[in-house]
């Protein structure tokens, strides 16, 4: 027998456990530590430019051509992108979990370069870049001046040139977004008067500095090859390339025949200005610029804003005066908390546990046997772990919580049934443990294998849920085979060096109560059971009636995927009537600075005018916040839990009467979306026209709203901004002798700026543009005072050739998978499941839209409905798999049905519970169902197992099961109490993430008991 080595020679098995522990300690610190594993779809983005188009030409001329190479690259899921009215294209292309990121960005890339000899000849000057797309945002940085000292272009280049390049250094850090940034450019304000004034366009002035603003290699004189016996050789130098503004003012446009020069400060005014002027951002009231920090894919995050933290601390030591920063979000601090509650869940099942234990087994000596074997199993858990390439995060973390009833119970199954046999038998404690092993061993290990096989098919589980079912599964895995190895190893060396013989001395009058209780609980379990051995018909007819209890138990929970969480952090949008301009949108962000300062449980924020997290654009007409509150110990009330700080908040904004402002909360897991809640793709694939997109989104909207099953409807899509059309009439253009090139090239500099070349300044190279000065360009009648030259040298009013009408447009277009779209974002309703609602928007989206408009989901809705129903397939392969083991374990087709009998009934417990509580069937419930399984049969495996062994002797059937019964009643009670008590504190869970500890032990806790 394999475990009477060990009983033998007891050190041996002390060394292998210490062994393990050793190895789990030195593993653990190398373990990295977050919130969730890395099961965000990997995501390629590719980006463009071209300054002055508008969104439509965007779309057609850049996004439509690459789309087109793009679409269908390997292991793509789904494709997006953004046209902008600011000359941008942003397309993101969305990969299977597990694609190789490298691999993905390099075919990618390879598509993008078939489709640039299509795209326009400006947007490849710009470049095209494709990269590895950092999704999930860790924090946000503001730098800010209290008293006003320095302005918002102070700020944006003291972080471009003393703090940008370090912090993109940080290891782990994928992409740092400058929200409010204002780069330094050297900005040529053009005067069209001046221009005019001397027989010039714009392109006279950009030709004039491209050719003297210019790099410059001057050689050397005495270089070789040379004729020899020279001593020196000198590098010329010669200044091409500019850097004041000094030295721009002094750039020769043209000179006339008497000598005299036409400098660039005749016909312009130069200025080192900011590239940007479209966006801003304010932290506490002052002027502030915002870092936005993205985390690489499978990097440690809490690594990662630890090093943020200690650079900004050394950074900021050279701050000057009346230059502060501070931290407004960071993600890593729910992350920390999250995971600390969890440990602190997990030490009070360890403790409530061992508290279980010793109350059944009444002695030290017992109680700790199985006590021990907890910290071995969990930690050695660690070793393999990092084998595995996994993380600390809340998942395995989870998995440790509930394991430690499973691991005990292999412990406690040894010391109950050697301490049995020295009771009943008189026997010492080497001859007893070995009579037990040969009692124990098979089922021990058959229950592990019963809980592995449980197991197996969640390792074939594709997509995101797939990798959350797997963390779970794999650490229980592990520890439970820790746990079977100390089973045999450990616990009998333990037990034939600290159990002793009985000595009859009385036991404590608690203890004594204790057994007294227990044996009137037995004698009525024994009556119950021997009652149902003789009523078996009936009890198979209340079997079969709770069959369909638990069908509809399970069925009639509203579908879930995630839970929404306290994440300790929330988003304002703010979006005011199309066209409206930055100011308008300072004066509303400037109330709700006012109400966010005088909500309670707000520790920080910032706001960034000109920018939509939702849409994903820079709009003068938007805005953004990003709202830090203040610690969970902090918010113990009700009232500051996050949705009700949310709601209060949302009741003071509902009174800005200047645009729309809502908040929402971020996305469950950070890169899955922008926000919590469902993302609708509504797409037109009739060629219908952006107008009858809106109109039909906004049916939806509207439709959405009034469902009480729908809450928070919104969507993006703007088709009726204000624009002003240019009808140029190229026939008088050309009656005039106009280039069509030169007419556009006007329009382009003066109204939407020109990239003309690039100055170098503080060690950086920055760009040279060309615009019309302001006062040229706020009226409409501005663009027909515009001069554009003939080619016989004369200077032609532009509203000579063209006219202005007033019409609408898109300020941005959204595709999505080849298809213009506009996506709908919204929440469920009070009370109202994820997955309910999305069989609502479907609803709607059947009885509103034609057959020419279509939908997709994205971000997280995407992935809950390419889960689909797996769960009910997975739960019954993992039926299926302990079924088939169990038949190969006792070579019956029959027994393992006595197994599993009583897995409806755990089932069903779980599915009262979570309705009780108003919980959904979300990814956590049904890990807690999959358990529930082994768990289930791995007690059911015990009494099976003795009954059989009883059966062999020669006892009737009905004696054997009585007495299985009875002999592992004990056992059973006081594994199943451990278990019990142990996920108690998931069950009260609050704090961090304490939606998915509650959804996950509500499940188990139910099952187990009933």
């Amino acid at each position: 027998m394999f475990s009477h080595f060990f009983i033998d020679r007891p050190k041996f098995a002390i060394v292998i456990a210490i062994l393990i522990t050793l190895i789990g300690v030195i593993s653990l610190p190398m373990l990295p530590v977050e919130s969730m594993p890395d099961i965000t779809p990997p995501t390629v983005s590719v980006t463009a430019n071209f300054p002055g188009a508008d969104a439509t030409t965007m779309e057609q001329s850049v996004a439509i051509p690459i789309e087109s190479e793009v679409n269908g690259v390997e292991d793509m899921i789904y494709m997006s992108s953004k046209s902008s009215s600011d000359g941008s294209l942003a397309l993101t292309v969305t990969f299977d979990i597990g694609t190789n990121i490298d691999m993905a960005t390099v075919l990618t890339q390879n598509r993008v370069g078939i489709a640039e000899p299509k795209l326009p000849e400006e947007v490849k000057r710009q470049g095209v870049k494709v990269e590895k797309q950092s999704t999930a945002l860790v924090g946000a940085i503001s730098l800010f001046s209290p008293d006003g000292t320095y302005d918002e272009l102070f700020i944006s280049n003291y972080i471009s040139t003393r703090l940008y390049d370090e912090m993109i250094r940080v290891n782990g850090v994928g992409k740092v977004t400058v929200f409010g940034a204002k780069d330094f450019a050297m900005r040529i304000w053009l005067n069209p008067e001046q221009l005019k004034a001397r027989n010039l366009i714009p392109d006279d002035v950009i030709a004039a500095i491209k050719q003297q603003n210019v790099q410059v290699a001057g050689g050397s004189i005495g270089a070789p090859p040379n004729s020899g016996g020279l001593n020196f050789q000198y590098n010329v130098l010669v200044q091409g390339r500019l850097s004041s503004v000094e030295q721009f003012e002094n750039i020769i446009i043209k000179t006339g025949d008497k000598g005299d020069v036409l400098y660039l400060k005749d016909v312009a005014r130069v200025e080192l200005g900011a590239e940007a002027y479209h966006w801003y951002a304010e932290s506490r009231g002052a002027p502030a610029i915002t870092l936005g920090l993205y985390q690489t894919p499978g990097s440690n995050a809490l690594a990662v804003m630890d090093a943020t933290r200690a650079l900004m601390d050394e950074v900021a030591a050279n701050f000057p005066d009346d230059l502060e920063y501070e931290v407004v979000l960071d993600t890593t601090e729910y992350i920390s908390a999250s995971i600390d509650e969890v440990i602190e869940t997990l030490i009070i099942a360890i403790i409530l546990v061992i508290f279980v234990v010793f109350i059944f087994l009444q002695d030290w000596r017992t109680t700790i046997i199985p006590a021990i074997t907890i910290p071995v199993s969990l930690i050695g858990t660690f070793s393999v772990m990092l084998m595995l390439g996994m993380s600390i995060n809340n998942l395995t973390l989870f998995g440790l919580v509930l394991v430690i009833g499973i691991v005990v119970d292999d412990a406690i199954i040894v010391v109950e049934n050697t301490v049995r046999l020295m009771d009943e038998k008189g026997w010492d404690s080497r001859t007893a443990i070995r009579e037990a092993m040969i009692e124990i061993t098979g089922p021990v290990v058959a229950t592990t294998a019963v809980l592995l096989a449980v197991f197996v098919p969640t390792l074939m589980m594709p997509g995101l849920t797939g990798m959350l079912y797997q963390q779970f599964a794999l650490t229980i895995s592990i520890a439970t085979i820790f746990s079977s190895i100390n089973a045999l190893t450990l616990s009998p060396a333990l037990c034939r060096l600290l159990l002793k013989p009985s000595t009859g001395k009385k036991k404590w009058i608690a203890f004594r109560a204790f057994d007294k209780t227990f044996d009137v609980g037995t004698k009525g379990y024994m009556v119950l059971v021997k009652g149902m051995l003789r009523k078996s018909w009936l009890v198979m007819i209340v079997f079969s009636g709770l069959l369909v209890a638990t069908y509809y138990s399970i069925i009639s929970l509203p579908g879930g995927f995630l839970p929404d969480e306290d994440q300790g952090y929330f988003f304002v949008n703010a979006q005011l009537p199309d066209g409206a301009s930055l100011d308008r949108t300072k004066v509303v962000l400037d109330k709700v600075n006012k109400m966010i300062e005088e909500t309670e449980g707000v520790d920080k924020f910032v706001l960034i005018g000109g920018y939509s997290l939702l849409d994903g654009v820079a709009s003068t007409n938007t805005g953004l916040g990003i709202v830090s509150l203040k610690n969970w110990s902090e918010r113990q009330d009700p009232a500051l839990n996050i949705k009700a700080i949310v709601a209060t908040l949302q009741r003071k904004m509902a009174s800005i009467e200047e645009g729309i402002v809502f908040s929402f909360l971020p996305p469950p897991i950070m890169g899955l979306g922008s926000a919590a809640g469902f993302s609708f793709e509504l797409q037109d694939r009739g060629g219908l026209g952006i107008n009858q997109l809106q109109a039909f989104a906004n049916d939806l909207v509207a439709a959405g709203n009034e469902s009480p099953k729908l809450s928070r409807m919104s969507q993006g899509l703007r088709a009726t901004v204000p624009q002003l059309y240019l009808d140029i009439d190229r026939t008088k253009a050309q009656v005039y002798n106009v280039p069509m090139n030169s007419l556009f090239n006007t329009l382009g500099t003066s109204l939407g700026s020109a990239y003309v070349n690039d100055f170098n300044l503080f060690s950086k190279t920055w760009r040279v543009t060309a615009q019309a000065d302001e006062q040229f360009r706020n009226r409409p009648e501005d663009i027909l005072n515009l001069e554009v030259r003939s080619a016989g040298g004369d200077m032609v009013p532009l509203g000579s050739l063209a006219t202005l009408e007033q019409q609408v447009g898109p300020l941005f277009i959204n595709r999505f998978n080849l298809f213009p779209t506009s996506t709908i974002t919204g929440e469920p309703g009070p009370g109202v499941s994820t997955g309910v609602a999305i069989l609502e928007m479907q609803r709607l989206a059947e009885e509103l839209l034609p057959v020419s408009m279509g939908y997709q989901w994205s971000g997280v809705t995407y992935q809950q409905i390419a889960a689909g129903n797996m769960a009910p397939i997975i739960f019954g392969l993992a039926f299926i798999f302990v079924y088939l083991f169990l038949v190969a374990q006792y070579e019956s087709w029959t027994i393992p049905f006595s197994v599993l009998l009583a897995v409806p009934m755990a089932i069903l417990g779980a599915g009262v519970f979570s309705a009780y509580r108003g919980l959904d069937n979300n990814v956590y419930t049904q890990i807690g169902l999959v358990l529930l399984i082994a768990l289930v049969a791995k007690s059911s495996i015990m009494i099976v197992e003795f009954a059989k062994q009883q059966r062999e002797s020669g006892l009737s059937i009905f004696e054997a099961a009585a007495k299985a019964s009875h002999l592992r009643f004990r056992a059973i009670l006081m594994t199943a109490f451990s278990f019990i008590l142990g996920v108690i504190p998931l069950v009260i869970a609050s704090g961090a993430g304490a939606a998915s500890r509650v959804s996950l032990g509500t499940a188990v806790f139910g099952g187990m008991l009933v």
